[in-house]
């Protein structure tokens, strides 16, 4: 058992915390939105949270728990879903959320601290005439370096994709578990071992990552009478190169009416588009939704909404905010993370929808991957056994819908279409040869070197 008296004494000036409520907490994400994950991970905790201020307090504590083979698992917002932020094997919890400042932007890219909150780093750069290319829904909480190293999906894949297309990882420094720690300068595709890797090949001090001019953001909802027009709508609008968007998530009937806001302004029945485009584009919009049978329900502005502490922004209803805001009233369901073929997508999404629907809530999200434009998908389940969900993954795959599981503990098991190009393994042996980087999420590191090296 690590002494974690003497580690903390070796690391006195650096913000330190020891107690056991305030660990417990620290040491969770929404792991829980799985029941499987959460039978795994209830229970899980570090021995030590260590909060630095700036790169030097990282290596510092890198240097003292891999001096005493001390595990070390990194934490932003805590915003992620399959247990990234949580220790497996005790240790420190390394809070990165002290360092937040934004160095610069440069040639319409942006570089920050990666404790940053995402939507403070997007209202500082709208200050200058950008904002970001993509965020989480849970922009208002998320770090930008927990969104590299745990998501990298959400509002702006309509339009951009996801972090793992080429261009949209400028570059990041990592701290390593070297003997003795450093800092990598990693640009391009040289960072993306660093991508969606939960931590476990390094500790993010700065991203970078492009920008793009800044909008005037408007939140449209649109009911349609049935989810096919709804869908036929999402996809032409994802198509539509005249139509600056930002986002388009896709509703069937069950699940409007969880929605807080706007439960009240959709028909019972109906299915639900939420979208977010340019104000320039709200007559277009409005054609269009109106060739599909769709009527728009509700409007306002995007930027506003977010700003306001009691505001809700539509995107907070969508991805997997959608699955959130069904467990604040029924606790008794959970979600899938599916992408749906390029060709055929919507008869695809019907294979599976209709078959389902008593116990599949489906929610698509127009997204790019590769440059191809299609739906993913994470719709709600109707939870009753792990057995039954496999039963019903094992259906989508049979449909050609891919899966990113999102029940599994390790980057393997859970990328799936996800998957980020790149060497991770073979990085992690290089800059965390003991293994003490989040251990037990990649599931195919064995350590290198011995402990007691």
């Amino acid at each position: 058992m690590p002494d974690i008296a003497s580690l903390a004494a070796e690391l006195d000036g650096i913000e330190l915390a020891t107690d056991r409520a305030l660990l417990r907490q620290k040491s969770r994400d929404f792991y829980w939105y799985s029941p499987i994950l959460k039978k795994q991970l209830d229970g899980k905790s570090a021995e030590l949270l260590a909060r630095p201020k700036d790169e030097a307090e990282v290596l510092r504590v890198l240097t003292a728990c891999r001096a005493r083979a001390v595990p070390v698992t990194v934490r932003g917002g805590g915003t992620g879903n399959y247990g990234q932020c949580v220790p497996l094997q005790g240790g420190v919890l390394l809070d990165m959320t002290a360092m937040t400042k934004p160095i610069a932007i440069t040639d319409g890219a942006v570089e920050v601290e990666a404790g940053a909150k995402m939507i403070d780093l997007d209202l500082w750069c709208r200050e200058q005439g950008w904002e970001l290319k993509l965020w989480p829904s849970t922009k208002r909480t998320a770090t930008i370096g927990g969104f590299v190293a745990g998501g990298g999906a959400g509002v702006g894949g309509i339009s951009h994709g996801t972090m793992r297309e080429r261009g949209n990882l400028v570059g990041a420094r990592v701290a390593t578990m070297q003997d003795p720690p450093r800092i990598l300068d990693l640009e391009g595709m040289a960072a993306n071992p660093v991508n969606r890797t939960y931590g476990t090949t390094g500790v993010l001090t700065r991203i970078k990552v492009p920008l793009t001019p800044a909008q005037a953001w408007r939140d449209v909802a649109i009911a349609f009478p049935d989810f096919v027009p709804a869908s036929r709508f999402a996809l032409e609008l994802a198509f539509a190169d005249g139509i600056p968007k930002k986002m388009c998530g896709v509703f069937d009937s069950q699940l409007p009416p969880f929605f807080k806001g706007l439960a009240d302004a959709v028909p019972a029945g109906h299915a639900l588009a939420l979208v977010m485009v340019a104000p320039a584009a709200l007559g277009a919009l409005r054609e269009l939704a109106a060739e599909h049978g769709g009527r728009i329900v509700a409007e306002q502005d995007a930027v506003q909404a977010e700003r306001d502490a009691e505001g809700t922004p539509f995107y907070e209803y969508c991805w997997n905010h959608t699955t959130l805001q069904v467990l604040k009233k029924d606790r008794g369901v959970s979600y899938l993370q599916c992408r749906f073929p390029f060709e055929d997508t919507l008869k695809a999404v019907e294979a599976v929808r209709i078959p389902f629907r008593d116990e599949v809530w489906m929610h698509t999200e127009c997204v790019r991957f590769g440059g191809r434009t299609t739906m993913s998908a994470l719709p709600v389940i109707r939870w009753t056994s792990a057995e039954r969900l496999y039963e019903i993954i094992a259906a989508f795959e049979a449909a050609g819908i891919g899966i990113a599981n999102p029940h599994v503990l390790t980057i393997e098991e859970g990328s799936g279409y996800r998957r980020v190009p790149g060497d991770q393994l073979g990085f992690k042996r290089m800059a965390d040869p003991l293994g003490l980087l989040n251990p037990g999420k990649m599931r195919d590191f064995s350590p290198s070197e011995p402990a007691s090296a």
